[in-house]
C-alpha cells in the first residue's frame, strides 16, 4: 500500500494584485499607527492616575496645616497679642524670661515651618494639576489619532469587501496568553529581524517569536511558517506567520471539518490576545480581524470565497505581528 503524499510544506502564495497590494500596505500602516496611538493612550492614563494620587496627597497635606494654623490663630484670638507679651513681663526671673523667650521662638519656627509645608504642598498640588490637564491633552490626540487610523483601515478594506462581519467563537473559551515585554512606559519596544525563526531557519522580532512560542504552548501545533524572503509585506521584517489548518503542511485547498475550527480558533485566539501579543491583523476564509476595525469581510479575487485557497486564506492563518 502506498504511503499518502505529505502535504507541502511551501509557504502559499497569497496573492500579488494591485488591490491585495495596497491593502497590505494601508492595513499595516493603519494598524502600526493604531497601536502606538494606543500605547500612547494607556501609558497616559496611568500617568494621570499617578498624578492624580500626588494631587490627592498634596491636598490632604495642605488641609492638615491648615487645620493646624487655625488651630494655633484660635488660640491667638483668645489670648491676643497682648496676652503674649504679658506672659513676657509676668517672668518672675531673668532665666523664667529667658525660658519663655525660648518657647515664643520655638512658636515662631513652628509657624514658619508649617507656612513652607503649606507653600510646598500648594506648588506640588499646582504642579499635579497641570500634569494632569497635560495627559487630559495627549489623550485626547491619542484618541483622534486612532480614529484617524480606524478610518484609513475601514478604507483599505472597502477596496477588497470590508463589510463587518464576526467570529462565532466564544472569546471566553480561548486561552490568554502571556504578554511580550513591553517598555517601563507600557509600550512597545522597537525591534528588528534578529532572532532565529525556528519555522524556517530564517530570522523573525523577538516579540514574533514570543507569539509562535505561546501560540503553540496553548496548544496550536500545525505546521507554522514565518520568516520568507521575496516580498516588501511583513515576513521578510520577521513580523508574520502563517499556520497551515491542516497539520503536515499547506494543502492548496479550503479546510473544512477540524481544520476549519482549527483555523477558526486560532483566528479568534488573535483576536482575543491582540494587545498581549502585540497583533496588528489576522486573516482567515475571507475575513480579516484588524486591531482598528474588528472582524471584516475581504475578497482577495474578486471570486467566490475558497476559489483562490492561498490569496483567500481558507487554508491558512496569516497573522502580523507589530
Amino acid at each position: 500500500m502506498a504511503e499518502p503524499t505529505p502535504a507541502p510544506t511551501t509557504p502559499p502564495n497569497e496573492g500579488g494584485t494591485p488591490t491585495l497590494a495596497t491593502l497590505r500596505n494601508n492595513l499595516e500602516a493603519a494598524a502600526a499607527g493604531y497601536i502606538e496611538a494606543e500605547a500612547k493612550l494607556a501609558t497616559s492614563k496611568a500617568e494621570q492616575a499617578k498624578f492624580e494620587a500626588q494631587l490627592a496627597q498634596a491636598e490632604g497635606e495642605m488641609a492638615r496645616v491648615k487645620s493646624g494654623v487655625a488651630k494655633y490663630a484660635g488660640e491667638v484670638y483668645r489670648t491676643g497679642r497682648l496676652g503674649v507679651i504679658g506672659m513676657m513681663l509676668s517672668a518672675s526671673s531673668q532665666d523664667d524670661f529667658l525660658v519663655r523667650a525660648a518657647a515664643l521662638d520655638k512658636m515662631t519656627q513652628r509657624d514658619q515651618a508649617s507656612l513652607i509645608l503649606y507653600l510646598e504642598a500648594k506648588r506640588q498640588a499646582t504642579e499635579a494639576k497641570a500634569q494632569i490637564e497635560a495627559q487630559i491633552a495627549e489623550q485626547t490626540a491619542a484618541s483622534v489619532e486612532m480614529g484617524k487610523r480606524k478610518t484609513a483601515a475601514e478604507r483599505a478594506l472597502a477596496a477588497v469587501g470590508g463589510t463587518p462581519t464576526r467570529t462565532e467563537i466564544d472569546p471566553a473559551t480561548l486561552p490568554n496568553a502571556k504578554p511580550a515585554p513591553r517598555t517601563s512606559t507600557g509600550g512597545w519596544p522597537s525591534e528588528s529581524c534578529n532572532v532565529d525563526d525556528p519555522t524556517t531557519g530564517g530570522c523573525i522580532t523577538p516579540r514574533t517569536l514570543h507569539s509562535l512560542n505561546e501560540t503553540k504552548r496553548l496548544g496550536w501545533n500545525y505546521y507554522v511558517s514565518c520568516y520568507r524572503p521575496g516580498d516588501q509585506y511583513e515576513h521578510p521584517k520577521g513580523r508574520a506567520c502563517d499556520w497551515a489548518a491542516y497539520s503536515d503542511g499547506f494543502v492548496n485547498k479550503s479546510a473544512s471539518g477540524s481544520g476549519k475550527v482549527y483555523g477558526d480558533r486560532l483566528a479568534a485566539f488573535y483576536a482575543k490576545n491582540a494587545q498581549a501579543l502585540g497583533v496588528m491583523y489576522v486573516v482567515w476564509y475571507c475575513q480579516i480581524w484588524h486591531v482598528g476595525t474588528g472582524w471584516r469581510r475581504y475578497n482577495s479575487t474578486g471570486s467566490r470565497c475558497g476559489d483562490s485557497p492561498a490569496g483567500d486564506h481558507t487554508n491558512h492563518v496569516h497573522v502580523s505581528i507589530y
